[in-house]
């Protein structure tokens, strides 16, 4: 497992608790799907909860960063090929605690899975999003600086234009459409540099990656993209594809996945 092909599918998926996730079949889609990378988040669990050999799938390099609180937050990484370094601390909260943080470093490339706080709970909850969207915003800057290029799989809990969630008129005044929060991202595409990756090759709207449980959302695809891959500028002429998959119903998010053509080593 030293080196993938040039051909290199990578999924981001919200598991909204893995256990879970795994009992309704997504280790199974996984196994057929074959992705050189998956990145999760919400893992929502300890490592010491995921001893069974579902949760280290055969041919994979596994990475778990758990949040402190059990049944909260966290994150993982699936990887065919071994990151030759991990990173999991940003030196701040509420990354750090809240294992909200996974990135895999490779030849000249790395990967991160990121949950973004949710701030659509309290007030509070909204001042934590705009208190990580202020440090995160400068962690972006240093990581473009660097001398190699990123893949940023997230549950970025924030839609960015009308065409990325159904009843965006009346979420205007909600956290995930907040006009503070489309301007971050305008900042983070336009002043940074970083490009929402299917965006490139994917324009349609009613392409959404969450539906509530209220309702009949998932029934009437009343939902919202929060999941996406953002990329630095070098990779754009490498991105070949992007699809949500969601023929399966795993958590109340469903797997984003890039077609890119590049090579991942070691």
């Amino acid at each position: 497992m030293g080196k993938s092909s040039s051909s290199t599918k990578i999924v981001s998926f919200n598991a909204n608790g893995i256990r879970a996730a795994s009992r309704k079949g997504f280790f199974d889609w996984m196994a057929q799907t074959a992705p050189d990378v998956v990145c999760v988040q919400e893992t929502k669990a300890q490592i010491h909860q995921l001893t069974d050999e579902m949760f280290h799938p055969e041919g994979y390099h596994c990475v778990y960063n758990d949040a402190i609180k059990k049944g909260y937050s966290g994150t993982a990484v699936y990887s065919r090929v071994k990151p030759r370094a991990v990173i999991t601390k940003l030196g701040w909260e509420p990354v750090d605690g809240e294992g909200r943080y996974l990135q895999c470093d490779y030849a000249g490339l790395s990967v991160i899975s990121l949950y973004v706080p949710s701030g659509s709970s309290s007030e509070a909850a909204l001042e934590k999003k705009f208190i990580f969207m202020d440090l995160f915003f400068e962690h972006l800057r240093a990581l473009k600086r660097k001398r190699r290029e990123f893949i940023i799989c997230a549950d970025w809990n924030t839609c960015h234009q009308n065409i990325d969630l159904r009843n965006w008129r009346s979420n205007q005044k909600n956290s995930g459409f907040l006009p503070e929060e489309r301007a971050w991202l305008d900042q983070i595409y336009d002043e940074i540099g970083f490009v929402d990756s299917f965006r490139i090759v994917d324009k349609e709207p009613d392409r959404y990656t969450w539906w509530s449980n209220r309702g009949q959302a998932w029934a009437n695809n009343v939902g919202w993209r929060l999941d996406y891959q953002m990329i630095t500028p070098k990779l754009v002429p490498t991105v070949r594809a992007a699809s949500i998959y969601t023929e399966e119903r795993f958590s109340d998010h469903a797997p984003q996945i890039m077609d890119y053509d590049l090579e991942i080593s070691a």
